[in-house]
């Protein structure tokens, strides 16, 4: 078997000066541009200077130590971690890659990164070399579990994910301001005995429910990089609070009948697994 890093080594490193080449992309190291299709792309330096270090070590693992080192002084007093999960995520962005199904930064988990697609490296533009990405005859580690979510650019989970947000801050909203029509409809439809007991049921979910969507608005609009992290602590807590909330239709049961409510049950049911699962594709781990 044969050691990782000996196999590695048969890569050439690619020169700090050169232009690189990969897909439709065209990163200059020396001017700190990137472009696509010939077209600049606008890119922060920090996240342009993790694709630099990547594209130095073509098929390595680049740890996230190492690029720490590379890129934060050590007496800069800076969250690493968050500044480093920002980086790889606007690097993500401007690439339209995946962490989920990535075509060129690739996570492995505790490990680092990987850039992973083949490159083409030039200091001139009359001289042009391939550098393909290695293999292991005999992986040294497991491979990492395959992803079943699409390959999808994060933009788009994230604004579905911020819809389902202000979806439940309307339904929040409204019922605080209907609050004697809620009573009104509760007494009508479940009987005065329970009136109470389920007005106050939905007073205190709507009274919890509105901080903690207006905090994970903030977090998909400004894209948290911990997001992901911060919605799988949270889960237990946001899936008891839309399953009560699934039962919401049947406050309007005289409205919209038992066959539209039990539809519209079914379909917020469904809403708190579809939020993990775009938290899932837009904040992979790493």
């Amino acid at each position: 078997m044969l050691h990782w890093r000996s196999v590695m080594s048969t890569t050439p490193p690619v020169p700090a000066g050169h232009v690189v080449r990969f897909g439709i992309f065209e990163a200059n190291l020396s001017l700190g541009e990137l472009r696509k299709n010939g077209a600049k792309i606008r890119l922060q330096e920090q996240p342009f200077q993790v694709l630099a270090v990547l594209l130095e070590r073509p098929g390595e693992i680049v740890t996230r130590e190492d690029l720490r080192t590379r890129l934060w002084n050590a007496e800069t007093f800076v969250d690493f971690d968050h500044s480093l999960n920002t980086a790889i995520n606007k690097l993500r962005d401007a690439l339209d890659d995946s962490a989920a199904n990535p075509r060129f930064v690739e996570t492995l988990a505790k490990r680092g990164y990987r850039f992973i697609a083949p490159i083409h490296t030039n200091a001139h533009p009359e001289q042009a070399t391939i550098v393909p990405v290695p293999l292991l005859s005999s992986p040294v580690h497991p491979p990492l579990r395959p992803n079943d979510l699409p390959d999808v650019h994060r933009a788009l989970p994230r604004t579905l994910f911020a819809l389902l947000q202000i979806m439940y801050l309307v339904f929040y909203v409204l019922a605080l301001i209907h609050w004697d029509e809620v009573w009104i409809a509760v007494g009508r439809n479940f009987g005065p005995l329970r009136a109470e007991t389920i007005s106050n049921l939905v007073f205190l979910t709507a009274a919890v429910g509105i901080p903690l969507r207006l905090y994970l608005l903030s977090g998909v609009s400004f894209d948290h990089a911990r997001l992901g992290e911060k919605f799988r602590r949270l889960f237990p807590a946001v899936l008891v609070l839309d399953l009560l909330w699934a039962c919401a239709p049947f406050l309007i049961l005289h409205q919209i009948g038992i066959g539209g409510a039990i539809a519209a049950m079914a379909a917020l049911l469904y809403v708190p697994f579809a939020e993990r699962t775009l938290i899932r594709m837009a904040y992979s781990a790493g």
